[in-house]
């Protein structure tokens, strides 16, 4: 048997594509509201999964207009026209509603970066959008995706985790008693190569008072999930076979690399000669393994004396082949000093290619758009590698859960 779902906040679709990949899945819908996010997401679901009616399946519209969306709406000069999830449901069952609302809100650096500490955020909020949708439709199980600093985002005083937990309580949903203890997981434990902490949240619909739910959601993090735990893998298992990308002996205004690969979505962005100065000699620190650069003072000293300025946060960090990666942020589209690679001669930050692989889209998951957007929508995705494995451990959620209602019955 094939599980229903419907995807929320789809993005480009990583948790999706993990989902797809356990071939347990119907996908029903998908909710996005960016252009470029749902057109990837489109080319994915027909190149890669043959769905030919992926343009119906893919609803991208605005989830706070919940009425609408649940609907259908027309003529909308945004959004155009569409019948609504509720015409793609079809009075049948859903059983798994998963995705996450956007994460800027809740990280701890998009806290830093913005002046109010992204207090006055709508996205704060989103996941209310999210609950009205698993009341209307009522899935057996729940995936809510997150960053850990949602554990301690508090934007009008109270914990945004307390306000999820009482939203979904009060639809009859239990999600995990200790989230930080439970729900939160470093994806680098399930082959990621990257350090990667997420909040992953599983609800449970309560259809049996006498059941205990904290139970199984116990045993689901501590004997399910684990069980899906492997070695950890580094940036040289991610990146090393694609070809190098050196910086060319003379560049010009518009192009200073080889960019010659005919990879998709690997060629470098541009870097001036300052900065590819500073690339070298940071990733040659690394290889050699003298750590003259290791702390933040060292890295705003080199930053005073190679641009004359100085700052408060230290600007780059370079990749060490034999480690995993730091996380890859949404960020990267506007921020070109890190994720430096680890090879001193190619002097350049790493490509929308390399990214994607740390956060393990397979090589066929194309990304035709701009690099901007690209970096944004990978930095934002849920790794299909561990999204595969969280499907599986879903899967095996569904069925003992049925087997308990079942005896309950008996």
């Amino acid at each position: 048997m094939r599980l229903r779902n419907i995807e929320l906040f789809a993005g480009a679709g990583g948790l999706l594509d993990g989902f797809e990949q356990t071939d347990n899945y119907e996908l029903i819908a998908a909710v996005e509201w960016l252009k470029p996010q749902c057109r990837t997401l489109k080319h994915r679901l027909e190149n890669k999964y043959n769905m030919k009616n992926a343009d119906e399946k893919i609803l991208n519209f605005d989830i706070q207009r919940t009425e609408a969306l649940i609907n259908g709406w027309k003529n909308d000069k945004d959004f155009g026209s569409h019948k609504g999830l509720d015409s793609l449901v079809s009075n049948k069952q859903v059983d798994v509603i998963s995705g996450g609302p956007p994460c800027q809100a809740y990280s701890l650096a998009g806290r830093i970066r913005d002046e109010n500490g992204m207090r006055n955020d709508y996205r704060n909020f989103l996941f209310e959008s999210y609950i009205r949708l698993v009341k209307h439709y009522r899935p057996q199980i729940i995936v809510f995706e997150n960053v850990e600093g949602m554990l301690s985002a508090a934007p009008d005083g109270e914990l945004i985790v307390n306000k999820i937990r009482k939203g979904f309580d009060d639809i009859g949903y239990e999600i995990v008693d200790d989230l930080r203890k439970y729900a939160l997981q470093n994806l680098v434990e399930y082959g990621v190569p990257q350090y990667r902490k997420r909040l992953i949240i599983i609800g449970i619909r309560r259809d049996n008072n006498s059941i205990n739910y904290q139970n199984i959601l116990h045993d689901f993090y501590k004997n399910i999930l684990t069980k899906y735990k492997e070695k950890q893998r580094n940036v040289r298992d991610a990146i090393s076979d694609l070809p190098p990308i050196y910086p060319l002996s003379e560049p010009t205004k518009r192009k200073a690399y080889t960019n010659d690969s005919n990879i998709n979505g690997h060629y470098s962005r541009y870097h001036n000669p300052r900065d590819k100065r500073i690339f070298s000699i940071l990733a040659q620190d690394v290889l050699n393994g003298t750590t003259k650069y290791s702390s933040a003072e060292a890295l705003k000293e080199l930053y005073y004396q190679q641009t004359g300025k100085k700052s408060n946060v230290h600007k780059y960090h370079v990749l060490n082949w034999d480690k995993p990666s730091t996380t890859i942020p949404a960020h990267l589209k506007k921020d070109g000093l890190r994720h430096i690679h680890p090879d001193p001669k190619q002097m350049r930050s790493i490509t929308v290619r390399e990214a994607a692989r740390i956060q393990t889209f397979s090589d066929d998951f194309e990304f035709n758009e701009s690099m901007g957007s690209s970096f944004e929508m990978i930095g934002n995705a849920v790794p299909p590698y561990f999204a595969k494995k969280l499907g599986e451990a879903v899967i095996e959620l569904y069925n003992e859960l049925n087997k308990i209602h079942e005896d309950e019955e008996k």
